[in-house]
Parts: C-alpha cells; structure tokens; sequence
C-alpha cells in the first residue's frame, strides 16, 4: 500500500491518501479545497488514478474537495449513506467493506461529534475523523451531535480495537500525526478508559467553545459535496479557495 498524510495548515486537517501499488487507484480521505491541486500533484507523482473521494463525515470548518476532484479527476465521491447526500456516488454503511483496488476499508458509525460521523479501519490503520482526536475528541454540540453517543462509538467500538491499532485523526492542532488505541486509552484526558460517561459529559457540556465561525457556510457547501458560497467575506474565503503554499504533513 501507498500511504500519505497530508496536511491543510488553516482548518488543521490531515487528508489521507491511500494508494493499491498493484491497480494504481487511490483514495483521498477528507479531501480539502484549498489542498486539492496538491492533493493530485502527489498522485500524479506517485503514479497513481484517483478513484474515490471519502469524506468522514459533513466538515463545518472546511469546503471537501469531493465535488471539485470529480470534476477534475474523475473520481467517484463515497460519504456516509446516512447523510443521503444526493450528489454521493457510493454510500458507505457499517458492516460493508469499502474497496478501492486491493484495499479493505471497514466502516465504523460513530456517531457524537456528528450523528452520521464514520471512521475507517484498514489493517492497523484507523483513520478517526474527529470522533477520536490525539488526546482529545471533537465537540458534541451541533450538528446533531451527543456526548452519550460519542462516549459510546468510542469507548465501545474503537476501544474495542487491538491496543496497537493506530490512530490517525482529520485533526491535530499541535503538531501530531499519530497516535496508538492503547494510547487514547491511556492517557485521553476525556475519552480514556479512567474517564466515567457522566464526568465526560460534563467535561463536554462544560467547554464553552465559540460558535464555529465557518459552519453556517461550511455544512450547506458540504450537504452538496463540496460547493464554495458565494459572496463570502474575505477572511472565509481562505477556507474555499486554493492557497499556493500548503505544507504537506
């Protein structure tokens, strides 16, 4: 297998590129706009064909490039069947493996952070959206999402994985790239194993985060794959249009 973990510094967002050496398709998880040009440098490089774009779930602080990649590659878009997003190509369901050549993706629903959140496991390698983050999770308070249900995808499903598994999140904002299962159990200051349910909750509840300042631009763009609003201020256009200097993590 081909594998890169790419990163978009504005959102924070790790795109996973997964290729099959034997077919020469690819996939890119999380895809972003503003990344996407570089996204398909590398596969072109690589020597590799876009296949598929799968999102994890519908993103409230960045545009997906899914819509923009099927213009540009041809590839198809694969995103969560629950969201019945009607420009999805392939929608993904728990218990139905997701191929792309030789690879196996399983998906996972994991709902909390959003209640149509999925993750993917391939091999030892899981990739977590922002259900599970390092040391940390995504927030439950829109989007339809419940700390009870994220309490659960995580301490039920993903914990339940072998303690080697590795953990690569749609999100870091300290400079990590990965992360291990016996890890967030450890040591996951809201999700680990010496965290009770009601003390999460309240951990969760007690955030006070601010209101997302891209959501209401964000998950409208995204319910349609990927498609930037118009008449965006100017300090939210960053997160539509493609930047020229993004370092690949």
């Amino acid at each position: 297998m081909i594998f890169r973990q790419l990163f978009e510094p504005l959102s924070a967002t790790y795109t996973y590129l997964l290729g099959c050496e034997e077919t020469g398709q690819a996939v890119l998880i999380d895809p972003v706009v503003p990344t996407m040009d570089r996204d398909l440098a590398e596969i072109a490089r690589l020597g590799l064909k876009l296949a598929y774009t799968l999102d994890t779930h519908i993103h409230a602080d960045h545009i997906t490039a899914a819509l923009e990649l099927k213009k540009k590659a041809g590839s198809r878009i694969a995103s969560p069947a629950i969201d019945n997003l009607a420009c999805t190509d392939l929608g993904i369901e728990e218990g139905v493996p997701f191929t792309v050549g030789n690879l196996r993706l399983d998906p996972i629903h994991t709902p909390g952070h959003t209640d149509g959140h999925f993750a993917y496991l391939l091999g030892d390698r899981l990739f977590t959206g922002d259900a599970l983050l390092i040391d940390g999770c995504g927030r439950t308070d829109f989007q339809n999402g419940n700390a009870d249900d994220l309490f659960h995808s995580v301490r039920e499903k993903l914990f339940a994985l072998p303690d080697d598994t590795l953990v690569y999140p749609a999100h870091d904002y300290h400079d990590r790239r990965v992360s291990t299962i016996a890890q967030e159990k450890k040591r996951n200051p809201r999700l680990g194993e010496a965290i009770p349910r009601e003390e999460f909750k309240t951990i969760m509840a007690e955030l006070n985060l601010p209101y997302p300042k891209f959501i209401d631009h964000a998950v409208p763009g995204n319910r349609q794959c990927g498609v930037c609003p118009a008449n965006l201020d100017q300090n939210l256009r960053q997160y539509c249009e493609q930047m020229e200097h993004s370092p690949q993590g």
